[in-house]
């Protein structure tokens, strides 16, 4: 690498800074919260054709700015030490897809897992959970590894701002890496708690009306942002 080369990742990892620590907060909660495994990964986009990204072989539970890479929508390298994930397909396809979206986050949640292992449908059972959407499924648990993966997950997701992968995972999509996370979190409590109330017997499930008093509600920066607050805490 030339001495320009160098020079200009150091100053790309200096101005984004700010970007790269919300990245390494979001993934250690997510970890936190064992909403993300040792597999888990969340992006940033910084420009039309570059993104912020966890290395693949970095422990998500000791995260520091020093783990996250710049790779472009082909996944080259552009400034870190490690190569990005073997799925960063899932990352750059959905960003091409949404021009509306800037954060991508994909984990392998335990519960939400389990709805899609027995094909139960993703349905709201409490306020938060309405704001994930329906959480449309990919009808594969392959990883999402290609651009035809890639595409096919985008496909799903639509306008949404979640989907899940059979026996897989799931993503969320935000405007900022707060949102995604946000959302995220939402969505496997809902999940933990539609299931947990399948053990009992049929669960209240939100309508229209319901539906639409809670995104009036709850979709605000104040509560996300509170959200966030919650869990970074946590963090000592």
């Amino acid at each position: 690498m030339s001495q320009t080369t160098q020079e200009l990742g150091r100053r790309n990892a200096i101005d984004h800074l700010e970007e790269r620590q919300q990245l390494v907060d979001c993934i250690r909660m997510l970890e936190r919260a064992e909403i993300i495994d040792f597999n888990g990964h969340c992006s940033i986009r910084i420009s039309p054709d570059r993104i912020l990204i966890n290395q693949g072989n970095c422990q998500r539970s000791c995260l520091t700015v020093e783990d996250i890479v710049t790779i472009d929508m082909a996944g080259n390298l552009i400034e870190g030490k490690a190569k990005p994930p073997l799925e960063f397909h899932l990352h750059t396809g959905l960003y091409r897809a949404r021009k509306d979206i800037n954060a991508v986050v994909h984990a392998h949640p335990k519960w939400s897992t389990f709805l899609s292992m027995t094909g139960h449908k993703y349905l709201p059972v409490f306020a938060q959970g309405v704001l994930p959407g329906e959480a449309p499924v990919l009808d594969t648990p392959s990883s999402i590894n290609t651009l035809e993966m890639a595409d096919q997950l985008a496909g799903v997701l639509g306008d949404r701002p979640s989907v899940l992968m059979k026996s897989h995972g799931a993503a969320t999509v935000g405007k900022t890496i707060l949102d995604a996370f946000v959302l995220a979190v939402y969505l496997e409590e809902n999940a933990y708690r539609q299931y947990m109330a399948l053990q009992i017997g049929n669960p209240y499930v939100f309508d229209a009306a319901d539906k639409k008093a809670a995104i009036e509600k709850l979709w605000t920066a104040s509560l996300f942002q509170r959200t966030w607050d919650h869990y970074r805490a946590k963090l000592g």
